[in-house]
């Protein structure tokens, strides 16, 4: 029964990390309905660029984020006012093809720079350091891992609801028209919502880079799970990310216990079975 219990709490942590993986994937979907293909490769990037700036400043990944996060945020506005609003639209294929052309050439820029051999980052006595919770063991990196995650969505949920940006946010996703009337420029509004999606994209990718080791390739996989969690959840709510990663990440690890090589399918099929009795996702965001 222990064993049990231990792999749900261990499924319920891994489900922070696939709720970091889906926050920034939610955010954007309701603000701008886009689906952003590379936001899996995206999350390698920034695992990478951690990776370098470890080595050059000689600091811990952690102390990485001071330079990570403003450099991705950065990237994210400068992508979405520089192209992705371009493809905005009645339309939703030339968003999905111009991401999914970010995709092959992040990867392909990636696998030219650090070739294809697994990397990860030095996180030192963090990852291997546990705590004992009546009887079951927890590592402290996963614990503070599923922190951030709620931390985080807790200050993406505040700024969307309890502040002037987030008034915004909301004023584009209702009605563009309406809001530019009002005198918002929705091509802003759309690019600080991509810097904040990039922000939590490199929080996700510098934890996945201590947490496991990464390559260029792997991007696809983490995209994947960052879509399950949010359709779990539900399309635009932030909250219903947490616990649709939750559910993937519980899902995964008693499919591994049954059967290691049952983990990944495990998860695929409790999106499957949400999806069938709730299409719309467990709690699908209520249009203001």
């Amino acid at each position: 029964m222990i064993e049990w219990t231990g792999a749900i709490v261990q499924g319920i942590l891994l489900g922070g990390l696939y709720a970091l993986f889906a926050a920034g994937l939610s955010l954007i979907f309701g603000v701008m309905r886009l689906v952003n293909i590379a936001h899996g490769d995206l999350i390698i990037l920034a695992a990478y660029m951690g990776l370098t700036t470890t080595v050059l400043l000689d600091v811990h990944p952690f102390l990485a984020l001071l330079i990570v996060v403003p450099v991705m945020a950065g990237l994210g506005y400068v992508l979405q006012r520089g192209i992705l609003n371009r493809t905005l639209g009645d339309d939703i294929l030339p968003p999905l093809l111009v991401t999914f052309g970010l995709s092959v050439i992040i990867q392909n820029v990636l696998l030219e720079t650090y070739t294809a051999d697994p990397r990860k980052l030095a996180g030192g006595a963090i990852e291997t350091a546990s705590v004992d919770l009546g009887g079951i063991t927890l590592g402290v990196l996963p614990l503070l891992t599923f922190g951030i995650a709620v931390a985080v969505i807790a200050v993406l949920q505040f700024i969307f609801y309890r502040t002037s940006l987030g008034r915004g946010f909301r004023a584009v996703s209702d009605n563009q028209d309406i809001a530019q009337l009002m005198g918002l420029n929705k091509a802003h509004v759309f690019g600080v919502a991509m810097a904040l999606a990039l922000a939590v994209v490199a929080i996700a990718g510098i934890l996945l880079g201590m947490r496991t080791s990464f390559d260029p390739a792997i991007g696809g996989g983490r995209l994947i799970f960052g879509f399950e969690a949010v359709i779990i959840g539900g399309l635009g709510n932030l909250w219903g990310t947490l616990v649709g990663g939750v559910i993937l990440g519980v899902a995964q690890t008693i499919g591994a216990k049954i059967d290691p090589g049952f983990q990944i399918l495990a998860g695929h099929i409790a999106f499957l079975i949400v999806l069938a009795i709730r299409p719309n996702g467990l709690f699908p965001r209520v249009e203001h």
